[in-house]
């Protein structure tokens, strides 16, 4: 097959690293049994883009969480073995004196909201992986090889 600068002599997309088309031949046969994409199609392959966006979002999120229950943890631990008789407590940007007792009632309502909130991430995360794996499972039946579903 003679080569033609500039010039696509097939159905594939020139290369961006060069103007020439890098047809070898043997794309030819891969090219007839390509599979139609339907609108349904799409919709699942966009579906799995949103799904996996979210998912790493998730993952970011439960890092965070579970960084934050360690440190109301090490703090808790932290209010136990202090001899004051009160501490300053952070509540927003600001800093609030108040007795020990307080502070570990406020310290385990605080755990206990990050803890609800990493049980719900962690929904989340387990319904996301369900719904990308039957999405994949769907499309790897149509298309084969033909896609990359993988991070």
């Amino acid at each position: 097959i003679p080569r033609v600068t500039g010039v696509q002599t097939c159905a594939l997309p020139i290369s961006p690293i060069c103007a020439e088309c890098r047809h070898d031949g043997e794309r030819d046969d891969m090219a007839g049994k390509a599979e139609e994409v339907t609108w349904e199609d799409q919709q699942h392959i966009c579906a799995f883009g949103r799904f996996n966006t979210r998912l790493h979002e998730v993952n970011a999120e439960l890092k965070a969480k579970s960084k934050m229950v360690e440190d109301l943890e090490e703090a808790s631990n932290e209010l136990i073995i202090a001899d004051d008789d009160s501490v300053r407590f952070s509540v927003g940007e600001t800093f609030v004196t108040v007795d020990n007792d307080d502070a570990e009632t406020m310290l385990q309502a605080q755990l206990d909201e990050v803890g609800a909130e990493v049980t719900a991430l962690e929904k989340e995360k387990k319904e996301i992986t369900s719904a990308m794996a039957d999405l994949k499972e769907k499309l790897y039946k149509k298309f084969g090889n033909a896609i990359n579903l993988e991070e």
